[in-house]
C-alpha cells in the first residue's frame, strides 16, 4: 500500500484519546475496538527496530530507502491482499461443468499466471465481467431478467453478496472514493458495542472494475499492509454507459472476523457514506463531511460522530 494512501489512516490513529471516547448513553453500549486507536502500532515499531537493515535491503534492489521500496511494491501488496480474500468457493468451474448455454451466465476462467520477474507480475487479479457473463447476450436482456440472472449466478454460495447499482448512484460513489479511498465504518453489536472496520477502494482499468476491501481495524492495526480482508466487493462497470447499471459481487471469507449480515451492513453503510447524501428528502451532508474529514486527517473527525451518523441507518 503506497505511503500516501495510508497517511489519512495514520493521522486518524494518532488522534488524541479524548476524541475517541464513546458517549455515556448509547444504544450500542461501548465500542470495543476503539481501544486499539490509542495503542502503539506494532508493525511500525518493528520497522523502526530494523530500519537500517531494511533500508540497506532497499538500496540493494535499487531504491533509495524503505519508503521507496514500499511504494514500488504497493500494487503487488494490494493484489496479494485481494487474492487472499477470495477462497476456493469463488474459483471458476471448469467449462465442462456448465450446461446453461442458453442463459447469459457462462463459466469463469482463471487468467494464466504471469512469469516471475517481469512487469506483468503486477497484473490485476480481478476477473472481468466477460469471464462471468456472456456480455453479448447480457446486453440483449431486459434489466429485470439481467438482474435476476446476476442474482442466480451467486445464489449457490451463502457467503456471497451481489447487487445491481444504478449508474447515477455509482458515479457519485466512485467520485467520492477517488478523493477518499479509505474510511472506517462501525458494525453494531447491541450486547457488545460496535466493532470498527477499515475499508479501502482500489481501481483496476484492465478489468474495468473498482474493488472495496473490508478489514477489521484490529487486524489492520496488527498487520498493516499485510492485513487480510474479511470481505471483498467488486463493481463491474462494463454495462454502466449502455445499460445504466453497475453489477456488484462480493465474497465474505468465513471465520475471518465478520459474518455475512455484518458484511451486508458494511455495504449498506458504504453506499450511504459514499453516495446517498439525501435520505427521505432530507440532506445528509454530515456523511460527506465525515468522509472528507477522515480523508484529510482533520481532528474534527471522531468516532462519536461516526457512530451518531451510523445510528440513523439502523
Amino acid at each position: 500500500m503506497a505511503s500516501h494512501l495510508i497517511r489519512p489512516v495514520r493521522q486518524f490513529l494518532a488522534f488524541p484519546a479524548r476524541h475517541l471516547r464513546a458517549p455515556a448513553q448509547r444504544r450500542w453500549a461501548q465500542v470495543h475496538d476503539v481501544r486499539f486507536l490509542a495503542t502503539a502500532e506494532p508493525p511500525r515499531a518493528v520497522i523502526e527496530r530494523y530500519r537500517e537493515k531494511l533500508d540497506q535491503k532497499a538500496r540493494e534492489q535499487g531504491y533509495g530507502d524503505l519508503e521507496e521500496l514500499k511504494t514500488a511494491y504497493s500494487e503487488k501488496i494490494a493484489n496479494v491482499r485481494q487474492k487472499d480474500a477470495v477462497p476456493d468457493s469463488l474459483k471458476p468451474p471448469s467449462p465442462s461443468s456448465s450446461s446453461e448455454s442458453s442463459s447469459a451466465a457462462t463459466p469463469e476462467s482463471t487468467p494464466p499466471s504471469s512469469p516471475s520477474g517481469t512487469p506483468s507480475k503486477f497484473a490485476s487479479t480481478v476477473k472481468p465481467l466477460s469471464a462471468i457473463l456472456d456480455l453479448d447476450k447480457a446486453r440483449t436482456l431486459p434489466d429485470k431478467e439481467l438482474i435476476a440472472i446476476w442474482r442466480l449466478r451467486h445464489a449457490h454460495d451463502p457467503q456471497t453478496l451481489c447487487a445491481a447499482i444504478p449508474a447515477a448512484t455509482y458515479a457519485v460513489m466512485e467520485a467520492s472514493a477517488r478523493s477518499a479511498p479509505q474510511f472506517v465504518l462501525p458494525v453494531p453489536h447491541p450486547e457488545q458495542g460496535a466493532e470498527i472496520h477499515f475499508l479501502q477502494w482500489t481501481f483496476d482499468a484492465a478489468s474495468n472494475t473498482s474493488t472495496v476491501l473490508f478489514t477489521q481495524l484490529a487486524e489492520y492495526k496488527a498487520r498493516g499492509e499485510f492485513a487480510q480482508p474479511h470481505t471483498t466487493i467488486t463493481h463491474h462497470k462494463d454495462l454502466l454507459d449502455e445499460r445504466g447499471l453497475v453489477l456488484m459481487q462480493g465474497q465474505v471469507v468465513e471465520n475471518r472476523g465478520a459474518k455475512v449480515e455484518d458484511a451486508r451492513f458494511l455495504v449498506l453503510c458504504l453506499q450511504k457514506f459514499y453516495g446517498a447524501w439525501e435520505e427521505a428528502g432530507q440532506p445528509r451532508a454530515e456523511r460527506k463531511q465525515l468522509l472528507d474529514w477522515f480523508a484529510n486527517g482533520d481532528p474534527n473527525f471522531t468516532i462519536d460522530k461516526l457512530l451518531e451518523e451510523t445510528e440513523r441507518m439502523v
